[in-house]
């Protein structure tokens, strides 16, 4: 990853190496290097045809390039892997669907680069794993395409930076590909926060809570490179699936922001137990030191008097969960283990909702528009409504559902828990990766 980098800072084709620098070397700062222009309320000229090249084909990317070939206007024409087979799989997807077969690369580890140097795409879309984001993000924008990249969009708060400088230098977009933000219910619940009906918000719950014990230790899967995040960083290492859609509902980076954080983390047992019981006790699997709290719990405070809890808690035998709670002055709504609403004044006093009576009147539109055609997808449709929303806003010249900012915005919460927690859990200021734009306020795309 830092060959990569190095590489990066010494191209210079577009002149932002010289940019970077200073932002690799003081994360939190400020000002606007000459040059840049904000990508706040950006749209990129219309794209007739969005010319994409894939890296990273194992599952998710794999849904996504599915995904792609139901899309209008919208053409795969390149794949990326260092499995060889999975690059021969997406091509056999492309053409059995009635589309040209795109090229592969397959050349070991950096062969994305190749992949950004076409002059054909205008996309680059990635799902590799976490340490790869930013260097191939990088890539992308400097050889004149836009990036997608999977959840996180960067590890530590200089990569967040790093994302951003280059965004605003190239002018091409740098968009983190947050599934959860279209959720059926928590689109629900952005409507109704938007329209008022839980009052003024106060508070909020999030998180990721997902028995990931089975696929850490999954050598033929994502184990081989997940679990060493487990090994070596003790924060919340997957803070957006919870985040993202609650961010939109308070208007994070879009006329309020997160100014300070502090977080905890429990004892680490889970993934060691899970290792003898699977194992044994003289195995492998059992001598490996996990340094990853069980449960790690975050809370965030927002500029407006806010206050929202993340939790990261992966490590432990439990049902899957995103923990949403958006709670406002008038009322409020719960998701897990199932939807509930409680609004005073229409509901029984001290009684919950059953959530279907309310998603008969506020299903988001764009569930209402795209569910038919979601129908099948990943993640109940909400990966398609994801992957639409991407390419129609490239393709009719829009703005994007999600910026630079947001992306660098919630994957900085990761090094700024495992801080909190390594100082005692000492408060941390939080960057303003928006340079005070996020005074503006501004309707997100998906409410336009």
């Amino acid at each position: 990853m830092s060959l990569d980098r190095r590489d990066f800072l010494r191209i210079g084709a577009v002149g932002v190496g010289s940019v970077l620098a200073p932002h690799l070397a003081h994360a939190e700062q400020q000002y606007r290097p000459e040059k840049q222009r904000s990508m706040i309320g950006y749209a990129a000229p219309p794209i007739p045809l969005v010319r994409v090249g894939y890296v990273g084909v194992g599952g998710m990317g794999t849904a996504h390039v599915e995904n792609l070939l139901k899309i209008p206007n919208c053409e795969v024409r390149a794949v990326c892997d260092i499995v060889p087979s999975r690059v021969e799989r997406a091509q056999k997807m492309c053409v059995d669907a009635g589309k040209p077969k795109p090229e592969g690369y397959t050349d070991g580890p950096t062969d994305y680069k190749r992949l950004c140097r076409r002059d054909d795409l205008d996309l680059v879309y990635i799902a590799t794993p976490w340490e790869w984001h930013v260097p191939m993000c990088l890539e992308a924008m400097i050889r004149g395409k836009h990036a997608a990249v999977e959840v996180p969009a960067a590890l530590t708060v200089k990569e967040g930076w790093s994302l951003v400088d280059a965004s605003e230098r190239t002018q091409r977009h740098c968009i983190m590909m947050e599934n959860c933000n279209y959720d059926r219910v928590e689109m629900m619940i952005l409507r109704m926060v938007k329209e008022g009906v839980l009052g003024e918000l106060l508070y909020a719950e999030c998180g990721y809570l997902h028995d990931l014990r089975e696929v850490k230790h999954d050598m033929e899967g994502e184990g081989v490179w997940r679990r060493a995040h487990s090994m070596n960083r003790n924060g919340d290492l997957y803070p957006t699936h919870g985040l993202g859609p609650v961010a939109q509902c308070f208007d994070i980076n879009r006329g309020n922001r997160i100014e300070s954080l502090v977080s905890f983390g429990t004892k680490s047992r889970g993934l060691h137990r899970y290792a003898v019981k699977q194992f044994g006790a003289d195995s492998a699997q059992a001598k490996e030191k996990f340094v990853l709290s069980d449960i790690v719990t975050t809370m965030l405070r927002t500029t407006r008097g806010e206050t929202i809890v993340v939790k990261h808690d992966t490590s432990s035998p439990r049902p899957y969960s995103r923990d949403i709670l958006v709670q406002g002055t008038s009322g409020l709504v719960r998701k897990y283990p199932e939807t509930k609403v409680h609004v005073e004044g229409v509901s029984q006093a001290h009684r919950w909702d059953p959530g279907e009576e309310w998603m008969k009147k506020y299903q988001h539109p764009i569930w209402t528009q795209l569910e038919e055609q979601s129908k099948g997808a990943g993640h109940g449709g909400m990966d398609f409504i994801e992957d639409f929303r991407l390419i129609r806003a490239l393709h009719e010249g829009l703005v994007p559902d999600m910026d630079v900012y947001d992306g660098a915005m919630m994957s900085a919460v990761t090094e700024l828990s495992a801080r909190s927690i390594k100082q005692g859990n000492a408060p941390q200021r939080f960057p303003d990766f928006t340079r005070g734009g996020w005074k503006k306020e501004r309707v997100l795309p998906v409410m336009a």
